[in-house]
């Protein structure tokens, strides 16, 4: 094993670090398309296999085959493409606003990239160049994800990205590194109980081309789910000028918001779905989906993944956690 080291409204409420500093960056995302490259840095560590099984983004889409290639050392025609580039780096799509995710501390020098997901990135950079820094970094908005893969602009997407049925169709997917579900978020006081009839009338915003998108568009209990925007935190910035009255999310996503803002909380007991996030890569690109996976068997077993989780998302999520046991298709 390896040793490694602007709208309008007035805003409900602000907390945690740097809450204002990334509203104001936020509002720059609504237009957002693909911003310059930036480096990023974060600590890792090793993690124990978890007892889950990678299940689709809905658990009654059982129709739908998520397992992945198996884990291999060995070069294939897209490693050898991205070895020899005239860059010697690894250029994965992240986002640069989800806090404890992938992010940027305005309280720390320099601004650089950090969180759960920049820390597998420096993984898988270290995999295949050897270094953990021979990566850049491409801020995506969610509904970008997908384009930005097909069109080449990224090696990877590592972004809270669901594997589901519907994306299978137009990317490959590592096995899953993280489990969570679909949940709401809105004001503390609000007379919201969850993802229920007490939506009716109220105004939800998700984000385009995410989960909760789709998930509304089957059922919203009556809600108006007009809004949508293209960074899932656009909307957080939305319900705290009241422009929205709630907001539906990955579970993992939105308790790191409502860490953020202390105004807001989780409505609803558990997610209304399970998913697993996955590493995301162009169709066919069988070496690299293999080379991930064997990533990710590493930080599995070597504690790399439960060091990463305790640091960055263990006190907002609240609890332990593992990391879902692999799923191979061959």
């Amino acid at each position: 094993m390896r040793t490694r080291r602007g709208t309008s409204g007035r805003l409900r409420g602000w907390g945690g670090i740097g809450a204002m500093g990334v509203a104001c960056a936020l509002t720059g995302t609504l237009v957002l398309v693909l911003p310059q490259w930036g480096g990023g840095d974060g600590s890792t560590g090793r993690g124990g296999p978890g007892s889950t099984v990678a299940a689709p983004a809905r658990a009654d889409a059982n129709d739908c085959n998520d397992r992945s290639l198996s884990p291999s050392g060995k070069d294939g025609p897209a490693i050898e493409k991205i070895k020899n580039r005239d860059v010697k780096k690894l250029v994965v799509g992240v986002d640069q606003n989800s806090y404890r995710w992938g992010y940027r501390d305005p309280n720390k020098a320099g601004g650089r990239l950090e969180g759960f997901d920049i820390d597998l990135a420096h993984e898988i950079a270290e995999e295949i160049f050897g270094d953990r820094d021979a990566v850049v970094f491409r801020a995506i908005p969610t509904n970008q994800r997908i384009k930005a893969i097909q069109s080449g602009q990224v090696d990877m997407v590592v972004r809270t990205m669901t594997v589901n049925c519907e994306r299978l169709k137009d990317v490959d997917f590592s096995t899953g590194y993280f489990e969570t579900g679909q949940q709401v978020l809105a004001p503390k006081n609000s007379d919201i109980t969850g993802y229920d009839t007490s939506l009716a009338g109220k105004k939800i915003c998700s984000a385009s081309g995410s989960i909760a998108e789709e998930e509304l568009k089957r059922k919203n209990y009556g809600a108006d789910i007009s809004t949508t925007v293209p960074n899932q935190l656009d909307c957080l910035v939305r319900l705290q000028l009241g422009e929205v009255d709630a907001v539906v999310t990955d579970s993992a996503l939105a308790a790191g918001q409502a860490a953020q803002d202390p105004t807001v909380e989780l409505k609803g007991k558990e997610p209304f779905t399970t998913e697993h996030y996955g590493i995301a890569m162009k169709k066919g690109s069988d070496d690299l989906v293999r080379r991930v996976n064997k990533v990710l068997d590493d930080y599995r077993d070597d504690d790399g993944w439960k060091k990463s989780y305790d640091h960055w998302l263990k006190a907002a999520l609240g609890k332990d956690a593992d990391p879902p046991a692999p799923e191979y298709r061959d």
